[in-house]
This record gives structure tokens, sequence and C-alpha cells, in this order.
């Protein structure tokens, strides 16, 4: 065995006690679902921020924003081509 391998029982352990953790009881991807569902944070710019009271408001212009762009959408797209 080489001199610079050092036995897991020779170093000693600086660690708080708070802080250990065994991690031969973790449970991989234990909070991965509740992660996935969990909402989605949009940070605004302040001047933005500004123009609506709460996120209620801003989810409503949202919405509107929306539901006009698929209706200008079909409107587009069923208009009659007039180059040819």
């Amino acid at each position: 065995m080489s001199a610079s391998v050092t036995n897991s029982d020779d170093i000693e352990d600086d660690l708080r006690p708070e802080y250990d953790f065994d991690f031969s009881k973790a449970v991989r991807g234990k909070y991965y679902e509740a992660y996935q569902r969990s909402t989605n944070v949009v940070v605004l710019d302040p001047d933005i921020a500004a123009a609506f009271q709460n996120s209620e408001a801003v989810n409503a212009a949202l919405r509107s924003m929306l539901q006009f762009a698929e209706r200008t959408a079909e409107l587009t797209t069923d208009a009659p081509n007039d180059s040819g």
C-alpha cells in the first residue's frame, strides 16, 4: 500500500455533529416529484411589477394576452391569401 493512501479510520472528523449525515439512509429522488410540481417563480422587472397590485392581476393580464394571441392567430391562419 502506498504512503499517500490513508485509512478512513485515521482521518479526524472535524464536522459538527449537527452536520453529520448518514448517506446510507438517503433516498435518491425523494423530493423529485414534489419539486417538479412546484410553482414556477418569475421575477418581474421593477417597472413591470409596479403596474400590477398582486400576482392575480399579473395572471389575469397574461391570460388576456394569451387569449388575444390565440384569437389573432386564428384570424391570420384562416385569412385567404391575396397574393395568388
